[in-house]
């Protein structure tokens, strides 16, 4: 009998790599799981250590070291590589020491003969995706990072401790790039179908403006306070990875922010960055425009126009 095999390659056996495969292997997300790395000794290593632990799981999985050529008839290219980020160090900083290790790794992917999903978490990702998708010559949509998917996670998480709310009824999103320049587009936040801000103006002083302003900062700066205090994150940005997938293999048509390539809206074109997009089989089957206020539109605006100038750095 014939079933399909949903199959992950996985390109960087680091923390976030392998926090991720954790997560792929505890929730059963796949059949097959590659895992590739510039030390083929770490990537034999990781896949001993996690089909050990298959007995304890409700998993079939087939976990094993492999090569690029693995990735012929693989459903995503999960790429994790990348040198790591230094503590103090902006994401964009990252940029053209990890512009050049992607250059050794899109090329042998697509050479296999790939016709798969990408799937970049590789910071500063809203470029690294960028990246992959210049370099792989795929459709846009094929090419997605991980954008502010995990800095939405966080919003929700510190708004439903704030208003004593179950996250899961949190509908608020980070949007822009995923670093210095991401925003929180309040207008759009609801608590069910219960706007954030009209809350604040019917709570009588309960519900502070000013303490939203502060979640959206601890949001922002989330990421540096981790890495200050235990010099990287990869929980986090594993189990997103791992939402994102999921609503791939499955085929939900779930909205995620994810980092994809605007073409035409908000009013950009060309430029990769975190927005609300309906994830499928097929990638980011479209993205889901937000009715944002002048003010939203322009710190938009700002996120985008500062992606472009550090891509155009670059001169690939």
């Amino acid at each position: 009998m014939k079933r399909d095999n949903r199959k992950i390659v996985l390109i960087g056996t680091g923390m976030v790599g392998m926090s991720y495969a954790y997560a792929v292997l505890n929730q059963n997300v796949c059949d097959e799981l590659v895992l590739i790395d510039i030390n083929r000794n770490r990537a034999v290593g990781e896949a001993m250590d996690l089909n050990h632990g298959l007995a304890f799981s409700a998993s079939n999985m087939k976990i094993y070291a492999g090569s690029y050529q693995d990735c012929t008839d693989a459903d995503i290219a999960v790429i994790c590589a990348g040198v790591a980020q230094k503590p103090g160090e902006s994401r964009l900083n990252l940029l053209r020491r990890n512009a050049d290790v992607f250059k050794a790794i899109i090329e042998p992917v697509t050479a296999s003969g790939f016709n798969g999903i990408f799937l970049v978490a590789t910071n500063p990702v809203d470029i690294m995706a960028r990246i992959t998708c210049s370099l792989s010559g795929f459709n846009p949509r094929r090419v997605l990072g991980t954008g502010t998917a995990l800095d939405t996670a966080r919003l929700r998480y510190l708004l439903g401790d704030y208003l004593k709310v179950d996250p899961r009824n949190v509908h608020a999103y980070v949007m822009g790039e995923h670093g210095d320049t991401e925003f929180v587009p309040w207008s759009q936040a609801m608590i069910a179908t219960k706007s954030v801000t009209e809350l604040c103006e019917e709570s009588g002083g309960e519900i502070r403006c000013q303490e939203l302003e502060k979640i959206s900062e601890e949001v922002r700066t989330a990421a540096y306070k981790i890495i200050e205090a235990k010099n990287a994150t990869y929980y986090g940005i594993g189990m997103a990875m791992t939402r994102i997938t999921k609503a791939i293999l499955g085929d939900e048509h779930s909205v995620l922010t994810v980092s994809a390539m605007l073409r035409g809206e908000y009013g950009q074109s060309g430029i990769y960055v975190g927005v609300p997009c309906i994830i499928n089989q097929n990638g980011v089957q479209r993205i889901l425009p937000l009715s944002l206020n002048d003010k939203e539109k322009e710190k938009l605006d700002q996120s985008c126009q500062t992606l472009k100038r550090c891509y155009e750095e670059l001169e690939l």
